[in-house]
């Protein structure tokens, strides 16, 4: 995907980039696969707020993903590759042999015509999905499933991809984006090939008003408050913020903080703790 920039005419346009969608085949959604999105302003049931920095941005449906990728057995062939504007990556319009659509997240690679299909022992190539047990040892992989049947979970982001390091009895050793390596258990499925749209991260957005579009308000420091509106606040000038910096309510810490559980039972499923900075981590 390529980035296109705009023309300073402007000072928001100074600097901001675009993507080119010469990727994008269709621009209008396939309405059976799509639902209605109501927004919550960040409120809860009570109408309460529980998430700060929500609110307004474009109107948008959802797009319902085939995550599971369980239609075994029944090749189909991409329609389209179409924007969704819920997620990084493009989606990729499958329509299978016996009329069925659905889409799918679209691997690097996959163009309209292309066949996909699904199922424990079929080709490992871009948008194909099978166990991990069927999958050869250093395969990239995205869309993995963390419980058998359960459907995806990991490595859904634009350019992101998992490698198979090595496969051991019931478990196999995945090398995650964020450096960590996780065991994964053989019978949960994953796609093959690495995620599009990886340009998507060099995206300038240039001016507040494209943040607001996304739905996503204004952020203000917590050293910039008063005392009584942030732990961090107050102060005289630009000064430390004279702690660890934290969220408002002090409870999490800011900055490189760990707030991962010291003894959460998935640890025994980590092999090498994921990298935090520029260092990695490995196992405590």
């Amino acid at each position: 995907m390529p980035i296109r920039e705009y023309n300073p005419v402007t000072a928001g346009r100074r600097g901001a980039t675009v993507s080119d969608y010469s990727d994008v085949t269709k621009t209008v959604p396939e309405k059976r696969l799509t639902e209605a999105m109501r927004k919550t302003g960040g409120r809860n049931n009570a109408g309460r707020l529980a998430v700060r920095h929500i609110g307004g941005g474009n109107r948008k449906r959802y797009r319902r993903i085939d995550f599971r990728r369980d239609k075994d057995g029944v090749a189909g062939t991409v329609e389209a590759i179409e924007y969704d504007p819920n997620r990084s990556p493009r989606i990729a319009l499958i329509k299978y042999r016996d009329g069925e659509r659905r889409y799918i997240l679209a691997p690097d690679g996959l163009g309209v015509g292309d066949e996909v299909v699904s199922g424990d022992k079929v080709e490992p190539k871009p948008g194909n999905a099978m166990p991990i047990k069927s999958i050869p040892t250093g395969q990239f992989l995205h869309n993995v499933e963390l419980v058998p049947g359960r459907g995806g979970q990991l490595v859904r982001s634009a350019g992101t991809f998992a490698q198979l390091l090595a496969k051991e009895g019931n478990y196999a050793d995945l090398l995650l984006p964020s450096g960590e390596i996780r065991k994964i258990h053989v019978r949960c499925r994953a796609t093959i090939g690495q995620l599009g749209n990886s340009d998507w991260a060099n995206v300038v957005l240039g001016k507040a008003g494209r943040k607001r579009w996304l739905g996503i308000r204004p952020t203000v420091r917590g050293k910039a408050m008063n005392p009584v509106s942030h732990p961090c606040g107050g102060g005289d000038g630009r000064g430390g913020v004279g702690r660890q910096p934290c969220n408002w309510k002090g409870t999490k810490l800011a900055k490189g903080g760990k707030t991962r559980k010291s003894k959460n039972p998935s640890d025994k499923f980590i092999v090498r703790f994921r990298r935090t900075g520029a260092h990695q981590n490995t196992r405590r």
